[in-house]
């Protein structure tokens, strides 16, 4: 028997202006994509933002729908998004936010386990890792790089063909 372990890595800042420009904008616009957010049924908003190679940008935020589990998450609206009009085009960053009246989010808010799932093929399709920003409702900022980071064990299926 062999036992292994499993380390992940991020950096903890405080503060948006302690980040560069480009990071601080990315951030910013998956906060203005969070007030839009519709999330009638758990009021947990999140907005998320991602910048492709070529420099462009595309937002996303959670849809909630009545019919559980019919809705969808903001980081996937945001890459499916990007996926379909830039397709081959990498995600080189991704930033998620949230905000709720309902509880102190004392951490930055993680992707969910289908999120990190998404990221992990589109990152594994570039061959780079994605740059990952995270923020709540506090100045606390985790910043990761690539999705081993939050997904260590991930599901490949096997190598892509090109």
């Amino acid at each position: 028997m062999t036992t292994h372990s499993v380390s992940i890595a991020y950096t903890e800042i405080n503060g948006i202006s302690r980040l560069d420009e480009e990071d601080r904008n990315l951030l910013n616009e998956a906060w203005i994509s969070c007030e839009s957010a519709y999330a009638p049924y758990s009021n947990f908003k999140v907005g998320a933002s991602l910048k492709l190679a070529n420099g462009i940008l595309f937002k996303g935020n959670n849809q909630e729908n009545a019919a559980y589990p019919s809705g969808m998450c903001a980081e996937r609206v945001a890459v499916f998004s990007a996926a379909a009009l830039y397709p081959g085009v990498a995600i080189r960053s991704i930033a998620v936010v949230a905000k709720t009246d309902v509880f102190n989010l004392v951490t930055p808010v993680t992707p969910c386990g289908s999120c990190r799932q998404v990221i992990a093929e589109y990152e594994m399709l570039s061959g780079e890792p994605i740059k990952i920003i995270l923020q709540g409702n506090s100045d606390k900022i985790w910043i990761l790089n690539g999705i081993s980071n939050l997904l260590p064990l991930m599901f490949h299926g096997g190598e892509l063909k090109k």
